[in-house]
C-alpha cells in the first residue's frame, strides 16, 4: 500500500490527545488556539467572535491570558483604540508542535516528556500510549525507507 503525501490527519486523535494531557487544555481551548495561530493580531472582539462557536466558557479568555497562552499586544487607549492581544510564544510554540507531528515528527514516549507514559495513569491513557508506540514506529520505519 502506497503512503499518501497529504494523509496529515490519520493520526489526530492520537495527537490531539497528546497535546490535550500534555497541557491540561480541553477540545475548545486547543480549537480556540489553533484559530487564533494565524490571527497575528486580535482583540477581544474578535476571540468572542470564534469563541461563540464553541462550548460557552465565558472564562476562556480570561484562563487563556492568564496561563499565557495568549498574552497583551498592545494596550487600549480609552476612545482611541482597544487592546490588542496575540497568541504567546507558548501558544506558537504547541501549534507548531502539533504541525510536526502531523508531520511525522514522533511523540515522545520517556515519563520526563509525556505524561502519558507515567506508571499511575488510567485505561484510556494506556491504550493511547500504546497507539503512540505504534504510530512512532511506523514513522520511523517510514523515515528508513523513503528515499533521501
Amino acid at each position: 500500500m502506497k503512503s499518501n503525501q497529504s494523509d496529515y490527519l490519520k493520526y489526530w486523535r492520537v495527537i490531539r490527545y497528546f497535546v490535550k494531557q500534555q497541557y491540561g487544555l480541553t477540545q475548545a481551548d486547543l480549537d480556540v488556539i489553533l484559530f487564533l495561530y494565524s490571527e497575528d493580531y486580535f482583540s477581544k472582539d474578535k476571540f468572542k467572535e470564534f469563541d461563540k462557536l464553541i462550548s460557552w466558557n465565558m472564562n476562556r479568555f480570561a484562563w487563556l491570558l492568564r496561563d499565557d497562552w495568549i498574552v497583551v499586544f498592545r494596550k487600549g487607549v480609552r476612545g482611541k483604540h482597544k487592546h490588542l492581544y496575540e497568541l504567546s510564544y507558548k501558544g506558537k510554540r504547541l501549534v507548531y508542535s502539533i504541525y510536526s507531528k502531523l508531520n511525522g515528527e514522533e511523540i515522545p514516549e520517556s515519563v520526563t516528556r509525556n505524561t502519558l507514559f507515567h506508571k499511575n495513569v488510567g485505561y484510556t491513557d494506556k491504550r493511547y500510549r500504546k497507539m503512540i508506540m505504534e504510530m512512532n514506529a511506523i514513522t520511523k520505519q517510514q523515515r528508513h525507507l523513503s528515499p533521501e
